[in-house]
C-alpha cells in the first residue's frame, strides 16, 4: 500500500499548461465568430480562456441573431482549432524537462484536456504521447471541466487516489476540476491565480522534489 506521502501521478492541462496554444484557440474562436455575423472583443478574451469547446459555443451563442445550434458551432470551432495546430505546436518553456524527468521517475505523467479527442491525440503526436501514461479528452468523462470528472476519471483509470496526484493547470476553469477532485494543484502563468494552490510562473519552476512535498501536505496551500 503506498504511503500518504506517495506521489502516484501528475496529471497535466494541456493547452497553455504544456503548449502554447492559447492564441490559436482565441484566433479560432474569433474567426468562427466572425462567420456568425457577432465579431468577438477584446473583453471576450478572457472570458473565453480555458473554457471546454462545449462552452466557448455556448459563449458565442449569446451574441448571435440567427442560432445555428450548438453542435454546430462546436464542429466549427474544433475545426478551426485543429487546422491551426496541424501545423505544429510549442511546447512551453520547461514542459519536456519535467515530463522526461517524470518518465525517468517511473511517475505517470497523463494528459487531462478539455479539448476534443482529435486535439489531444495531434498534440500528443508533436510533445512524444510516449511520455504520457494514458490522457483524458473532453467525452472521455461525463461532465467537462469545471466539473472534476475529467481528474477523477484520469486517478479511477491510473487506480490511484486523487489526493495522491498532483494537477498542473492554467486556466481557473482546469483549477476548480482539480481541485474539486481532491487533487494537489500547481497553477502556472500569471493568469491562473486562485486561493489555496501552489502558483509557479513557468513549469521551469516545477521538479520531483516540489510534486512530492505538495502530496505529502509539505508545501502550505497557497504557497
Amino acid at each position: 500500500m503506498p504511503s500518504p506521502d506517495h506521489l502516484a501521478a501528475v496529471l497535466f492541462d494541456m493547452d497553455g499548461t504544456l503548449v502554447d496554444t492559447e492564441d490559436l484557440w482565441w484566433d479560432a474562436c474569433a474567426e468562427v465568430a466572425l462567420g456568425l455575423g457577432a465579431p468577438l472583443r477584446p473583453g471576450d478574451r478572457e472570458a473565453l480562456f480555458g473554457l471546454p469547446v462545449e462552452d466557448a459555443a455556448a459563449h458565442i451563442l449569446g451574441r448571435v441573431n440567427d442560432d445555428p445550434g450548438r453542435d454546430s458551432v462546436e464542429a466549427m470551432l474544433t475545426g478551426a482549432f485543429v487546422r491551426r495546430i496541424e501545423n505544429g505546436v510549442t511546447p512551453l518553456p520547461g514542459a519536456v524537462t519535467l515530463l522526461e524527468s517524470l518518465r525517468a521517475a517511473g511517475v505517470p505523467a497523463v494528459l487531462v484536456s478539455a479539448s476534443p479527442r482529435t486535439v489531444v491525440d495531434i498534440v500528443l503526436e508533436s510533445v512524444g504521447g510516449h511520455l504520457f501514461r494514458l490522457s483524458v479528452a473532453a467525452g472521455d468523462s461525463a461532465r467537462n471541466k469545471p466539473a472534476p470528472d475529467p481528474y477523477l476519471a484520469a486517478a479511477s483509470r491510473l487506480g490511484a487516489d486523487p489526493a495522491a496526484c498532483v494537477a498542473v493547470e492554467d486556466s481557473p476553469t482546469g483549477i476548480a476540476s482539480a481541485r474539486a477532485a481532491g487533487c494537489a494543484v500547481i497553477a502556472v502563468g500569471p493568469l491562473a491565480t486562485a486561493s489555496g494552490v501552489t502558483t509557479v510562473p513557468t513549469l521551469e519552476s516545477v521538479d520531483l522534489p516540489l510534486l512530492r512535498r505538495l502530496v505529502s501536505g509539505q508545501v502550505p496551500p497557497g504557497a
